[in-house]
C-alpha cells in the first residue's frame, strides 16, 4: 500500500449523493442490476468440475496454477508491450490467476478508472483463455478507492474497530464485493486479522480492527459473512500474526517472539473465528515466529510447523493457504542472490511447507522452473500438488469460473453496481462514528464559525504530493474562510520551523493534523513524525514547537495512527479518526465544529495516556 494520487480532482458533492436515498439508488439501478451468487459450499456438480479438469491438466499446467502474478489495471493500446508481456507470461507459465494493482509514482499509487480496471480483466479474460480461466484478486484493504477512483472512500479498518459495530464490517463486505465482482474481480486478499499490539508496529497499524482479539474476532467474521454474501472471496492474513512486530516485512527480516500460550490466547483466536466463517485462503506472513518454529533460517512462509502443523492439521483449515508477496525483502534476504536459484528455492520451501498458491514471485521463470523441477526430482510429490491444485480450482468453481464457457466482464454491469449513492453513505457514517476525542484539556471544543478567533492549521504529510489534508483544508476553509493553512512534510520542515514557530503566537487557535498511516515498503515515513525530517528541524520538533507555544490553544487531530500522542504526552486536546481518506477528514471536521456528536471509543489502547475503550462524549451541536 502506497500513498494514493488520483488522475485529476474529481470532488463528488457529498450532500448531492446522500440526497439519493438507498431505496432510489436502487431503483434507479432498474432491472439490468444482476448479482454474483453467493460464496456457499461447493455443490456436487462443481465437485466433478474439479475433478475432471484436475485430470485433464498436465503437470506443466498444474505448476502454473498454483502461481500469481502482478497486472496493471489501467488504459493499454492494442499493441501495449507491458500487456503483451504479461498475457505471454500467462500462457507461456499457464498462470491461473493474476493479482491487480494500479501504476507508481515513486510511493504514490496512481487511480485508475473503474472501466479501466473492468476492460483489463475483460481483455486478459478474452486472450488468455486455456483448460481453466484465470481468477483476479486484489488488496482491496479499504475497497476499491484504494486503487480506483469514482467510488466511495472507506476508512482504514481501525476505524471500523472504533465504532465496535461488526454490522458496519458485514455491510462494507458486501459492498466491496459488488462493486469487485461487477469488475470481474472474485477474490480480496482481506480481511486482516492481525491484531494489533504494538504501537511501533509499522506495517499493520491502522490497517488492522484493533487490539482485542474477540473483537477483531467479531469484525472479521462479519466481513467475511458479507463479502460471501456479494459473492466474492477472502483471504485472512497475516498468519499466524503480524500485530506484535516493529518492523515491515516488506523490508526486512520481522520476528513474533510471543510464547506459544500467548500466541493461542491474543494472535490466533481471530483466524480461528475467521476459519469457523468460513474463509476461504489464509495468507502466511514472512514473519519468524520462534515459539512455532525455532529453526532460525525458517519464517513462517518455508515453515512446515506453521504452515501443514499448526494450520493445517492443529486448526483445521481446509481453504487454500497463499504466500504472501514472494518478492518482498523479508523472505528474499533469506535467499540471496548468488545461491543457483533462490526464487525456485524459496517456492519449493513454501509448497513443501504446505503452502497451494505462491503470489507474487521475485523471478516468475525461476519459480516456475523451480517448482518443476523439484517435483520431477521427487522432493515434492505429484499428490501434493494435486490437492492444492484441488482447492484452487474449487474456488474458482464457487466464484462460478466453472462455466462451459469463458466469462466476459460486462461493462454494463459497472455503473449498476460501482459507487453506489447507499455505499457513499455507509463510508461517511462510519467515518462518523468512528471519531474518537481522547483529551479535550483546553475544552476547544465544540469550535464556532464565528467566535473570531484566528486560526492556523498545521498539516503534517508524508508527501506534499499525495492527497492528505486536502480534504480537511478544503472543509475547514468553508467554515474558517480567513484560516491559515500551512503543510509540513519531512523535506520542508527545516525550511518551515522558523516561519512556523513565528506565526504560532499570532493566532488564537492552533489545529495540528498529523497524517501516519501504514506504508508499506515505504520505511520511515509511517508512524512517528520524528522520522519525517533529517537534521535539525523536523516535523516531530516542529509540533513539539508548537505545542510549547500553543498548547493551551491548540488540538491535535491524528488522521491515521493513534499512537501520535505517545510522543507527544503534553497534547491536551486529542482527536482521533484512524483513517486519513477523505471520508474521515470530512467527519473530523464535522466532528470539530459540533455538527455531529462524537462517540467513538479507542479500539487500542494508547499506554499511560488511555486505555482500550476510552472516548469522550461530545454531543453538543453548535456552529452550524
Amino acid at each position: 500500500m502506497f500513498r494514493l494520487r488520483r488522475k485529476g480532482c474529481c470532488f463528488v458533492s457529498v450532500v448531492a449523493i446522500l440526497s439519493v436515498s438507498p431505496l432510489a439508488a436502487q431503483q434507479k439501478a432498474g432491472s439490468n442490476a444482476k448479482k454474483p451468487a453467493p460464496i456457499v459450499e461447493a455443490t456436487k456438480a462443481q465437485k466433478l468440475w474439479v475433478e475432471r479438469t484436475l485430470r485433464r491438466l498436465t503437470l506443466e499446467e498444474k505448476i502454473g496454477q498454483m502461481i500469481e502474478v502482478r497486472g496493471i489495471m489501467g488504459y493499454y493500446n492494442a499493441d501495449d508491450p507491458g500487456f503483451e508481456k504479461l498475457v505471454a507470461d500467462i500462457r507461456t507459465y499457464h498462470l491461473g490467476a493474476v493479482h491487480l494493482t494500479v501504476n507508481t509514482d515513486g510511493p504514490l499509487l496512481v487511480r485508475t478508472e473503474p472501466y479501466e480496471a473492468a476492460m483489463t480483466v475483460r481483455r486478459l479474460q478474452q486472450e488468455t483463455h486455456g483448460k481453466v480461466p484465470l481468477i483476479f484478486s486484489v488488496d482491496f484493504e479499504r475497497g476499491p478507492s484504494m486503487r480506483l477512483s469514482a467510488v466511495e472512500y472507506f476508512p482504514h479498518p481501525m476505524a471500523f474497530g472504533a465504532t465496535h459495530n461488526p454490522s458496519y464490517a458485514e455491510q462494507w463486505g458486501e459492498i466491496v464485493a459488488e462493486e469487485s465482482r461487477s469488475l470481474g474481480i472474485a477474490w480480496n486478499f482481506f480481511p486482516i486479522a492481525d491484531v494489533q499490539t504494538n504501537p511501533k508496529n509499522p506495517i499493520i497499524n491502522t490497517r488492522s480492527f484493533g487490539e482485542d482479539p474477540a473483537e477483531v474476532s467479531s469484525m472479521v467474521s462479519a466481513y467475511i459473512k458479507g463479502s460471501h454474501a456479494g459473492g466474492m472471496l477472502t483471504a485472512l492474513k497475516h498468519f499466524p500474526g503480524h500485530g506484535d512486530t516493529d518492523t515491515d516485512s516488506h523490508l526486512q527480516l520481522s520476528r513474533v517472539n510471543g510464547s506459544m500460550e500467548r500466541l493461542n490466547a491474543v494472535e490466533l483466536p481471530p483466524f480461528r473465528k475467521g476459519i469457523a466463517a468460513g474463509a476461504d485462503a489464509v495468507m502466511i506472513a514472512h514473519v519468524a515466529f520462534p515459539a512455532i518454529e525455532p529453526d532460525p533460517g525458517k519464517i513462517a512462509t518455508t515453515s512446515r510447523k506453521v504452515v501443514t502443523g499448526l494450520l493445517r492439521e492443529q486448526m483445521g483449515f481446509q481453504g487454500v493457504i497463499v504466500s504472501d508477496a514472494m518478492e518482498m525483502q523479508g523472505l528474499t534476504k533469506l535467499y540471496p542472490p548468488g545461491s543457483g536459484n533462490p526464487a525456485g528455492r524459496a517456492a519449493v520451501d513454501a509448497v513443501k511447507a504446505g503452502q497451494d498458491f505462491i503470489e507474487l514471485p521475485s523471478d516468475l521463470d525461476g519459480t516456475y522452473n523451480g517448482l518443476l523441477q523439484a517435483v520431477k526430482s521427487g522432493e515434492i510429490s505429484p499428490s501434493q500438488i494435486d490437492a492444492s491444485v484441488r482447492r484452487l480450482l474449487l474456488v474458482k468453481a464457487k466464484t462460478g469460473l466453472d462455466a462451459r464457457k469463458p466469462q466476459v466482464v460486462d461493462l454494463d454491469q459497472v455503473q449498476q453496481h460501482f459507487g453506489k449513492a447507499s455505499s457513499y453513505a455507509l463510508a461517511r457514517e462510519v467515518a462518523e462514528h468512528a471519531i474518537t476525542l481522547v483529551r479535550d484539556g483546553n475544552h476547544l471544543l465544540p469550535m464556532k464559525r464565528d467566535d473570531g478567533k484566528s486560526t492556523l492549521v498545521i498539516l503534517f504529510v508524508s508527501d506534499p504530493h499525495g492527497d492528505d489534508g486536502r480534504m480537511l483544508e478544503q472543509q475547514i476553509r468553508a467554515r474558517m474562510p480567513a484560516a491559515t493553512v500551512v503543510y509540513v512534510d519531512r523535506r520542508s520542515a527545516p525550511f518551515e520551523a522558523d516561519r512556523i514557530a513565528a506565526m504560532v503566537p499570532k493566532f488564537g487557535r492552533v489545529i495540528a493534523a498529523v497524517y501516519s498511516v501504514p506504508q508499506p515498503g515505504q520505511a520511515g515515513t509511517q508512524t512517528s513524525l520524528d522520522t519525517l525530517g533529517s537534521g535539525k528541524e523536523t516535523a516531530g520538533t516542529i509540533l513539539q514547537s508548537v505545542l510549547d507555544r500553543a498548547g493551551d490553544r491548540s488540538i491535535v487531530l491524528a488522521m491515521g495512527s493513534p499512537y501520535v500522542i505517545l510522543n507527544y504526552p503534553n497534547i491536551k486536546s486529542y482527536a482521533c479518526a484512524f483513517s486519513s481518506v477523505y471520508t474521515s477528514e470530512a467527519a473530523m471536521v464535522r466532528a470539530l465544529f459540533g455538527e455531529i456528536p462524537i462517540h467513538g471509543k479507542l479500539p487500542v489502547a494508547l499506554p499511560n495516556v488511555a486505555k482500550r475503550g476510552d472516548g469522550m462524549e461530545l454531543n453538543l451541536s453548535v456552529g452550524k
